[in-house]
């Protein structure tokens, strides 16, 4: 049985004084790729910047391979090996694709190894490999978005957070990058992924969470969740909550 890579324990957590999630828990387990679903407004955001040490934690615990993460800060969390690709503001405009991803390899220093791992995020990548020497803000939203992860990777993550990374693509784009993140885990890299793109979400993951109002109401198998009426369930979850 795998073990558990990330868990959320009774997390309460927020921006300041402000509680967005109340005592959440979660599991991701090596190998998985697991999907939080939600409406708009529902917290997913910030559960991956709790996470990524962005978002104020008020209390509960989250560990990473079993020891406490909580309290570090985001340049100590992606040593140990976590990557985040944010929804917004995930490139450098005005650099280039190859200087972004020179950028997402900063931590590692001089390791020799790191331009044969940009040449490996253009195998995984060719959309982006073509326009390696434009500027980030000259390429299409789906380029961006696949340039984002690819960024994201070159920290050699073991576990890699992706917040909504469909979000404004066309479905063609969207399939294509969903693609791409099983193509990762095959790579031996665990994920977690924030979508409001339900049925795209639920096509790549294991397991999913159903986060409404900054709560967990349901957890499942993707297969399982996929037979489910979400609309509903996020209404009267959130009906409930009020």
């Amino acid at each position: 049985m795998a073990a558990a890579m990330l868990e959320l324990r009774s997390v309460t957590s927020g921006y300041g004084k402000m509680e967005v999630l109340h005592g959440v828990n979660l599991t991701v387990k090596e190998g998985e790729i697991v999907s939080v679903l939600g409406p708009n407004g529902a917290g997913k955001t910030t559960m991956l910047n709790t996470v990524f040490g962005i978002a104020t934690l008020h209390s509960g615990k989250i560990l990473f391979k079993g020891e406490r993460i909580d309290g570090l800060k985001p340049h100590t969390i992606v040593r140990l090996g976590i990557g985040y690709s944010p929804q917004l503001d995930n490139v450098f405009p005005n650099l280039t694709v190859e200087d972004n991803l020179l950028m997402g390899a900063y931590m590692r220093g001089r390791d020799p190894e790191i331009r044969d791992d940009i040449k490996e995020m253009y195998d995984l990548f060719p959309e982006i490999a073509r326009r390696r020497n434009q500027k980030a803000k000259t390429l299409s939203g789906g380029e961006r978005q696949m340039l984002a992860v690819a960024r994201a990777l070159m920290s050699r993550p073991k576990l890699l957070l992706l917040d909504e990374p469909t979000s404004g693509l066309a479905p063609k784009a969207a399939s294509t990058l969903m693609n791409k993140v099983m193509e990762i885990r095959e790579r031996g890299i665990t994920i977690l992924i924030v979508e409001q793109n339900v049925k795209k979400a639920l096509s790549v993951s294991d397991r999913a969470y159903v986060l409404v109002s900054g709560r967990i109401v349901k957890e499942a198998p993707a297969e399982e969740l996929a037979k489910v009426e979400l609309d509903k369930l996020f209404f009267s979850a959130r009906a409930e909550a009020e």
